[in-house]
């Protein structure tokens, strides 16, 4: 399980509807909305998931 970094939503990275990469990670989402919403500015949501 992951967490998608936009809305913090629990997901199956097996089952998740969208996912990107960035500086060499991926990121995996529950709609192609948080996808978007985080390849606009992912440092900002790189540096939440970072504080959890």
């Amino acid at each position: 399980m992951v967490i998608d970094p936009i809305c913090l939503m629990e997901i199956d990275e097996k089952e998740a509807p969208a996912k990107s990469v960035y500086n060499g990670q991926t990121f995996y989402f529950c709609a192609e909305g948080c996808k978007k919403k985080f390849e606009e500015d992912p440092e900002k949501y790189i540096d939440v998931e970072k504080k959890e």
